[in-house]
């Protein structure tokens, strides 16, 4: 057990506030019971260190750290909470000896109110919390973390970079639902889609790395959680998420879309409650609940590798959901040119790539077999001179994504 004495607040900030040539940003993910740190220089996109909190209220509860690329370290620490949680980020990272110039923070859902990122107020923060039904598991998190930032360094700038905005301003057709009007606008039901700093910094990096010839983009963030993003010059068009991250793809987990009724069989059928449900639907479905090994596609792999059925069939079924919403997400740009793999799953299997693109042969997408087998942290295209379209690989970045709207925001 490691026990930190904390300096106190005029300590700290003795050490987080002051001069220097580039802007460093502390760009903080708070889950419900994890939290997450990154602090880097936006300028260089040098990570000065970097961790994790996890288990927060719950026993056991540990701070993974690393600093300057090195190896992570494990400290067992209490936290009972998020505001303990960030004192002890804030000691840890006293020792790294650099400024912080903003903090950023990642907010799961901003609802009606964040269509861009935006300087945290009173005013904004009220809109975290408000929102907060629409992800309660995130947001009341989010907002508390936010509040004890503000509190421990008053001077530093804070902004919420919130995952929904990049879907906000999506075509109309795109994102309403068939439900009654007056249900609809009393409880703002709506497609609002989420890791949309993540396809945002996909457009990006392919616009730049296309030399700006891609223009019709499917981003596909491939990972424990996984959604399709179609990317008109910039602009979405149409993501595979819903009014929650729940709907879209098949996932670790999450069971993606199904019937809506099936909710109502559970409750009346299967006499779950609509915790249960939830629970299931969220945390217990997905690809874990169809191989029946793991929520992890590197144990599933392995399993159909031995011949496990039930691993075959999670892969199938996946990469046929990815497929065929892919095509969904053509349909929204009415055609495309460029599809990205990106995140944990996207980036890293070459398998599962492939089955993806093999089930997309129809349309003539074709990748080289040699350049999928390449890892590398560097956007690489990975397909063949005479396929339908440009195929690429490339690392998402959010936090990078994030810490550049504290820039500009703080900066103005």
């Amino acid at each position: 057990m490691v026990n930190w004495k904390f300096a106190g607040l005029a300590g700290l900030r003795s050490v987080f506030i002051g001069e220097d040539n580039h802007m460093n940003v502390l760009v903080i993910n708070a889950g419900s019971s994890s939290l997450k740190y990154q602090l880097l220089d936006v300028d260089t996109r040098e990570v000065y260190a970097k961790g994790n909190c996890e288990r927060i209220g719950i026993d056991g509860s540990f701070i993974g750290h690393s600093e300057m690329g090195g190896d992570k370290q494990q400290l067992d620490v209490a936290l009972p909470d998020h505001k303990t949680a960030i004192k002890h980020v804030f000691e840890i990272l006293k020792n790294v000896d650099k400024p912080i110039d903003g903090i950023g923070h990642r907010v799961v859902q901003g609802g009606w109110y964040f269509p861009e990122s935006k300087v945290v107020t009173d005013e904004t923060l009220g809109w975290v919390r408000e929102v907060a039904p629409l992800a309660p598991l995130h947001n009341y998190a989010e907002a508390d973390v936010i509040e004890i930032c503000r509190e421990m360094f008053p001077e530093i700038g804070n902004v919420i970079v919130a995952d929904t905005s990049f879907h906000y301003n999506m075509p109309a057709e795109a994102h309403n639902y068939a439900l009654p009007k007056e249900v609809v606008d009393s409880l703002h039901i709506r497609k609002y889609g989420a890791h949309g700093t993540s396809h945002r910094f996909i457009w990006r990096s392919v616009d730049e790395a296309s030399n700006h010839t891609a223009h019709k983009v499917v981003s596909c963030h491939l990972g424990s959680g996984a959604s399709l993003c179609a990317i008109q010059d910039g602009k979405c068009m149409d993501t595979t998420m819903g009014l929650t991250p729940l709907d879209g793809l098949i996932m670790g987990t999450r069971c993606g879309t199904v019937d809506p009724a099936t909710v109502f069989y559970l409750s009346r059928e299967g006499h779950y409650s609509i915790d249960e449900i939830d629970t299931m639907m969220n945390k217990q479905s997905g690809l874990a609940a169809i191989s029946g090994v793991s929520s992890d596609c590197r144990d599933i792999e392995a399993g159909a590798a031995e011949g496990n059925e039930r691993c075959q069939m999670a892969i199938d079924m996946w990469s046929y959901r990815v497929a065929s919403q892919f095509a969904t997400m053509v349909q929204a740009m009415n055609g495309v040119d460029t599809m990205v793999f990106t995140a944990g799953v996207g980036e890293n299997s070459a398998h599962m790539r492939k089955e993806v693109v093999n089930r997309l042969a129809w349309m003539g997408v074709k990748i080289d077999d040699d350049k999928n087998a390449v890892r590398s942290d560097d956007p690489r295209e990975i397909s063949t001179p005479d396929s339908s379209l440009h195929v690429w690989v490339i690392p998402t970045n959010e936090e990078l994504m994030i810490a550049l709207d504290v820039k500009e925001l703080l900066g103005k």
